[in-house]
């Protein structure tokens, strides 16, 4: 017999558990079990987070935040071009480096895949947030007018979750869903905003939560929460198409560096070319004087320099367009594109 049925039977007739009657044997089996136990709630908890979680649910792990994604691309970008730049180099030996310009493209495919998922779960992020931070004062602004009805929160929360209101609307039947098991309104709007995670609803829903911990009236807390996030929202559209001007600069000036490369190749070089020929046959003063132009090296010279330009100026227009960087990665990725097929198929 274990020490929990020792327990549990002594306890069901009404008596005091002797604890110093307990064999010894017994006790170290109990005491066991709570190891075991003890064990088992570590093992589950380890495999709930960092990489156990990561090996169970790879999918969710990596999509949760677009920065985790790379922890796949990276690696799968190396390989690409490791094995890659392994094929070239036994196929066509060393000279591949210098000769042609498959290194190149080569780096510019594990470039691209090691920065294309993030750009796309960064594109879909910022999309979602902005999507919530539109939907966030028409849903104070209506809990408050129910309020101010004379209906209690729980109430108003309930009502208005019957409402439409995008993607917040799966946040709001949550919180309507809290308030109908009685949960407090503060401890709700505060899981409600851990719920929706962007800047602007965490920023709210702290000033709901702290306003209302101070007594104040509930409809005029959630009407000030209301103007609070349209204003902000209203402020981050008004600077995003006021920078708009300077993105289509960024764009023009890289056109135009381009462009400038194809008239200088397509003229300039490929006259001096043609005059360094003809010149190395007049003899040693005239190679001198004028020398051999190696029109393949300056092509990759500016290939590289174009290439570069636009995977910055990408950054550039992320930065001053929607004062993220990371959202310029997908800028970057269309001017390394048009940069990479202009010099393969233009230049």
């Amino acid at each position: 017999m274990k020490f929990r049925d020792i327990f549990d039977d002594f306890t069901s007739r009404g008596q005091k558990a002797p604890e110093m009657q307990v064999p010894l044997s017994d006790m170290e089996s109990y005491e066991h079990e709570q190891q075991e136990i003890i064990k088992t709630l570590e093992r589950e908890r380890k495999l709930r987070s960092g990489l156990g979680r990561l090996l169970k649910h790879p999918f969710q792990v990596l999509t949760e935040r677009p920065t985790n994604v790379l922890f796949a691309s990276i690696p799968i970008a190396l390989i690409v071009f490791i094995s890659g730049f392994s094929i070239l180099i036994a196929f066509y030996g060393i000279e591949v480096i210098f000769t042609t310009t498959m290194v190149d493209d080569l780096f510019i495919l594990a470039v691209l895949i090691a920065v294309t998922p993030l750009a796309i779960l960064d594109f879909q992020d910022k999309r979602r947030i902005r999507s919530l931070e539109e939907a966030l004062p028409n849903f104070f602004r209506d809990v408050a007018g129910m309020n101010d009805s004379g209906m209690t929160l729980p109430n108003a929360v309930h009502v208005v979750a019957q409402g439409e209101y995008g993607s917040l609307t799966p946040h709001v039947k949550k919180l309507d869903a809290d308030m109908s098991w009685n949960v407090p309104f503060v401890e709700a709007i505060y899981r409600f905003g851990m719920r929706v995670a962007t800047p602007l609803a965490v920023r709210s829903v702290d000033l709901i939560a702290k306003a209302s911990k101070a007594g104040g009236n509930a409809s005029e807390v959630l009407r000030a929460a209301a103007t609070d996030t349209y204003e902000f929202f209203n402020l981050k559209t008004d600077r995003r198409n006021s920078m708009l001007i300077y993105m289509v600069i960024i764009f023009v000036a890289f056109a135009v560096f381009l462009f400038v490369i194809a008239i200088l190749v397509s003229t300039f070089l490929t006259t001096m070319a043609e005059a360094g020929a003809a010149v190395a046959g007049s003899g040693a003063a005239g190679r001198q004087f004028i020398g051999t132009v190696d029109i393949f090296f300056y092509k990759r010279l500016f290939s590289h320099a174009g290439l570069i330009q636009g995977f910055f100026s990408g950054l550039v227009a992320g930065q001053m367009g929607e004062g993220d960087a990371m959202a310029g990665f997908k800028y970057s990725i269309i001017m390394l594109v048009i940069a990479w097929l202009t010099f393969r198929f233009f230049i």
